[in-house]
């Protein structure tokens, strides 16, 4: 049986795969594929993606703070270390505090959403 999947979610996959290509571009390796991300990822990915959707005029600052809101609401905090067992990123700061390869992950998802929509 075929599953129906929405423009929203085949979205969703390419953006996770943008931005794990990346971060791995950037030193950064621990982004499972798509297929091999832990549920509340692809759903994190889902909830960034449909936010750039609904508001494609915001800036990638914009999209940080509602990833920051999102975080907050499922009960992360900043941590040194990502660790999604105690819930901690250390990329839960303003943006302001974020590295330029952090700031550009955030305009990447954006373009790519632009793009695909």
């Amino acid at each position: 049986m075929t599953q129906i999947v929405s423009r929203d979610d085949r979205i969703a996959r390419v953006v996770h795969e943008a931005l794990r290509a990346w971060s791995a571009a950037n030193g950064q390796h621990d982004i499972p594929a798509w297929e091999e991300a832990p549920d509340w990822m692809q759903a994190s990915t889902c909830e960034s993606v449909h936010h750039a959707l609904t508001h494609p005029e915001e800036s990638g600052e914009a999209q940080h703070a509602q990833w920051l809101r999102q975080k907050e609401a499922g009960g992360w905090r900043y941590g040194p270390v990502k660790d999604a067992a105690a819930k901690t990123h250390p990329l839960m700061v303003p943006w302001n505090a974020l590295p330029d390869v952090e700031r550009r992950k955030d305009v990447l998802l954006q373009a790519v959403v632009r793009a695909l929509a």
